[in-house]
């Protein structure tokens, strides 16, 4: 079967990890600080906070930011879980915008809306987590004039997109939020086996993340309450985590951020190859905003169910039955159950909810040949015609 997604290992790759089982260090030695540099310095932000996953970069977020009980955290409804999740984690709540239904991402004049709906009642959120779907960037210029109006923080889930750019600057240089999240799970754009980051321009932000992703535990003198007792001493002065990045994850990260450009620009070419081969088909092909350039980590078609005798769900069948692994991204996050005990239900995203209705994401990754891509070209033209 084609995959949606997969990782591209290389020989380099391979050797990284290696010369880190022939280390003295496997979990906390040397390559987690310098990966967290790399990609720091990659995306052009000051800081970095690798931790074991990004939603394990999510809640220490979240954390630093400061929210909890009482607060609210706003996100898209057409996200994983984790993106809202993050703030259930803090003990706050959690709510969201529906989406535009040309990019997908956080619709900013609903959102601009809601808040102004907020306000009035005194409900307003202390964090909207903006979703990059699919590596193509939030309109994040609005949302950030929308923060200085309203107060809050911005954390860019951007677990999709690095290596994609905003307004001529890369995504994660943290220019329109607070603090910006990638991930490194195989199915991205590089990968760490598991793993994440955040990166914030911060320094106190950073600092605060990199305690609660360490058990609360600090050997800082200055943020100590006693004198040390000698050069064993630390104190626990947070409730943290065990969030660590290793260092053989770590060491394939740097690795593999030796090839991010190549692996978009090779997701970019695909991408055209599927624009030009299926524009003809009863589908909408993905929009990209002149703002934009994508990582494109997924390309989903949506199906023009009007002019297809077929259902969304037979399609999709059909297509796996021919050895093609699609796949949706996402369910929306309201409409599952955990989150219908909370009082969301169907019709509260109408956007979101017909989008999943209709999205399939066909495969896109670096390490597509040209003969497989045509095989998905013809399953899906045979299926749709």
């Amino acid at each position: 079967m084609i995959p949606y997604g997969k990782q591209d290992i290389n020989n380099e790759d391979i050797e990284a990890v290696i010369n880190v089982l022939k280390s003295d260090f496997l979990t906390q030695g040397p390559q987690v600080p310098a990966f967290e540099k790399c990609v720091a310095e990659y995306a052009g932000a000051k800081y970095g906070c690798a931790a074991n996953s990004a939603t394990s970069a999510l809640h220490i977020a979240c954390l630093a930011i400061g929210l909890g009980k009482g607060d609210e955290l706003w996100t898209s409804p057409n996200t994983f879980v984790a993106s809202a999740n993050c703030a259930l984690y803090c003990g706050a709540q959690v709510d969201f915008v529906d989406i535009d239904p040309k990019t997908y991402n956080i619709c900013p004049e609903k959102l601009e809306h809601r808040l102004a709906k907020a306000k009035k009642l005194g409900k307003l959120p202390k964090v909207i987590v903006a979703v990059h779907l699919c590596g193509q960037s939030c309109d994040m210029k609005t949302i950030y004039k929308l923060s200085k109006i309203y107060g809050f923080k911005i954390i860019e889930d951007a677990s999709h997109a690095v290596g994609g750019r905003y307004l001529n600057s890369k995504i994660g240089d943290c220019r329109y939020s607070d603090i910006t999240i990638f991930s490194f799970h195989p199915v991205k754009i590089v990968t760490t086996a598991e793993g994440g980051i955040a990166l914030t321009n911060n320094n106190y932000l950073q600092e605060r993340m990199k305690l609660f992703r360490t058990h609360g535990i600090t050997r800082d003198e200055n943020l100590m309450h006693k004198v040390p007792d000698g050069g064993w001493y630390y104190e626990q002065i947070e409730l943290g985590y065990n969030y660590r990045m290793t260092d053989l994850q770590a060491a394939l990260g740097i690795s593999q951020m030796n090839r991010v450009d190549e692996f978009v620009s090779s997701r970019h070419k695909q991408a055209q190859r599927y624009d030009d081969r299926l524009k003809d088909l009863p589908i909408i092909l993905p929009f990209q905003a002149d703002t934009c350039y994508s990582s494109f980590h997924l390309y989903v078609i949506r199906l023009n169910l009007d002019l297809i005798e077929k259902s969304h769900k037979q399609v999709f069948e059909e297509l796996r039955s021919k050895n093609i692994g699609v796949n949706l991204h996402y369910i929306p996050v309201h409409l599952h159950p955990y989150y219908q005990t909370m009082g969301f239900k169907s019709g509260d995203f109408p956007e979101a909810e017909q989008y999943a209705k209709e999205a399939i994401s066909i495969p896109i990754f670096h390490g597509l040949k040209k003969d497989q891509q045509d095989v998905v070209i013809q399953a899906i033209t045979e299926v749709l015609a």
